[in-house]
């Protein structure tokens, strides 16, 4: 069984819908895989038919913009009851965030000198309800000021860089328990991708393994192969399940293909018993 527990479609910056999503993970091969778009579950539906058509198992799942002794963490929301009123309003506030920074994204990019709009933006997002950066850097793309999305980020979108600005993102602290009062399974999204390993140290972990944290995401592209032997033994130590992932994209994330990184059927089964709410197992 091959099981790839975080991708993203076109409901937030992945560049597929998400019923062709489904349809490129049968197609890759894969047997389960979760649909985890940042902080917006609106393509659940579209994904659970389309998978339900090619005969592979959804999971639902989100990945949440929260932050961490003032860095930024991503956290993994699998199987939350989608109409827990305290986990929508949650996001509603995060995706306001978003809409908000956008054109403040943009100003700061027209005043590093940067011919860009809101409508070059728009144009990128679609209909996501998570539109962001990723939307700029390819709005950045089209207008051929950098080559990729990656060069968008190190040149223009990054902390430090000009057309970088801040959001609301919700304390960790608190987005933990709150999926977990969802009835679903928090993880953590490479914890040391990102510089994460500077604030998510094996102490760190287990204090929020105390508040709820079920899993740490240890295969990822972003770890390379000594992180993810350290990774592994603190899940160990702290009895934490142990996903790996592709986070893919789409073609808006190179080096990222479907199923390049898999859980293990038993992390998997594991995982899934430990959802409490109505899409739990």
């Amino acid at each position: 069984m091959r099981i790839d527990l975080h991708t993203h479609s076109s409901a937030s910056d992945g560049t597929d819908t998400p019923a062709d999503l489904m349809r490129a993970a049968a197609a890759a091969g894969l047997d389960v895989v979760a649909l985890t778009d940042h902080d917006a579950m609106s393509g659940w539906d579209e994904a659970r038919q389309a998978a339900d058509e090619v005969g592979i198992t959804l999971v639902p799942g989100l990945e949440i913009s929260t932050k961490f002794r003032h860095r930024g963490v991503h956290l993994l929301g699998y199987l939350p009851d989608p109409t827990y009123a305290p986990l929508v309003a949650v996001l509603d506030r995060v995706l306001a965030g978003r809409t908000s920074r956008t054109p403040a994204i943009v100003s700061a990019l027209r005043s590093a000198g940067i011919e860009i709009t809101e409508d070059d933006v728009r144009r990128e997002s679609g209909g996501s309800v998570a539109a962001g950066r990723p939307h700029v850097a390819d709005a950045l793309v089209r207008l051929g000021v950098v080559e990729d999305r990656t060069s968008a980020f190190h040149e223009w979108l990054n902390p430090g860089k000009a057309g970088y600005v801040d959001r609301y993102a919700v304390p960790l602290e608190e987005m933990i328990p709150l999926v977990t009062a969802a009835g679903g399974v928090a993880v953590i999204a490479h914890p040391w991708g990102r510089r994460g390993g500077t604030v998510l140290d094996a102490a760190a972990i287990a204090s929020l393994k105390a508040i709820g944290l079920a899993g740490i995401e240890v295969d990822h592209q972003d770890h390379p192969p000594e992180a993810r032997a350290r990774l592994r033994e603190i899940a160990a130590d702290l009895d934490l399940v142990v996903t790996g992932s592709s986070d893919h994209h789409g073609t808006g994330k190179v080096d990222h293909d479907l199923g390049v990184n898999t859980t293990e059927p038993e992390q998997y089964e594991r995982l899934v018993s430990l959802a409490s709410g109505p899409l739990g197992g």
